[in-house]
């Protein structure tokens, strides 16, 4: 006897693995312009630090250990009005970015993103300055395996973490009055709280960022926003992970000598 229960089944099983498939297909294109995104960042980093320093001294131009020396690029590039405009050229970027994104097409957009991951990596050079190489790399590592746990987490949860998300963002902002108290403050014990409690934020919104991003697929646009949501959802975990790792780092890291 035919078993129509299965031939009912089937279709729905069909279009589900379809809907999986889709899914998987499109974090990955998150997760992969994330990654492509850090690599520039990193690839950037080392490429000004490489120019901005040496260990001869007779292409030294000023001393910031006892082996390592800034060349004339590495004075102009950290100690004139320029280190402004690289200080504050990621920020004006990112929001470019993220107010202007539904109306680029997704080779701008993520031409703009690679644009923003590059001046971040500029940004960020001065970590290799003041920090080992050692402690840069274990620092990055650990940050990788809690950046991976904690996605995975927002992407099986069957929690929904809207609140979560909010009340993070309302910690986000008041993390940031901090921040900019503690420039003219300068208090080492605030900076210590400071990097443990952006730790926390940044790593929550992790979570809630990869769920976000989930449930922005079952929207159902087309080919182009889908396209620029891959962005979208890579810029908002790029940040998760650059932010968490900055903030272990000034906890974590070892200063060179």
């Amino acid at each position: 006897m035919a078993d129509f229960k299965n031939l009912r089944s089937a279709p729905v099983a069909h279009a589900d693995a379809s809907i999986d498939q889709g899914l998987r297909s499109y974090m990955l294109g998150v997760y992969n312009t994330m990654a492509i995104g850090l690599l520039i960042t990193a690839a950037a980093a080392y490429a000004i630090a490489s120019l901005a320093t040496t260990t001869d001294m007779s292409q030294a131009a000023a001393q910031i250990s006892s082996s390592v020396y800034l060349t004339s690029f590495g004075v102009a590039f950290y100690t004139s009005p320029l280190s402004y405009i690289i200080m504050f050229a990621p920020l004006v970027a990112v929001l470019f970015l993220s107010f202007k994104i539904n109306t680029l097409s997704t080779a701008a957009a993520r031409g703009l993103f690679f644009g923003y991951a590059t001046l971040v990596g500029l940004s960020l050079s001065s970590i290799i300055l003041r920090y080992t190489p050692g402690s840069i790399v274990q620092t990055f590592v650990i940050t990788a395996a809690a950046f991976g746990s904690l996605s995975l987490y927002g992407y099986v949860t069957k929690r929904d973490l809207t609140a979560m998300g909010s009340f993070l963002f309302i910690g986000l902002v008041g993390l940031m009055l901090s921040m900019i108290v503690n420039i003219f403050l300068g208090s080492s014990a605030l900076q210590f709280a400071i990097s443990v409690i952006g730790v926390f934020i940044f790593a929550g919104l992790t979570a809630y960022n990869t769920q976000n991003i989930k449930l922005m697929y079952y929207e159902g646009d087309a080919s182009d926003a889908r396209g620029r949501k891959i962005i979208m959802g890579a810029l908002n975990l790029y940040l998760d992970f650059i932010n968490m790792f900055v903030f272990l780092l000034q906890f974590l890291g070892s200063n060179r000598d």
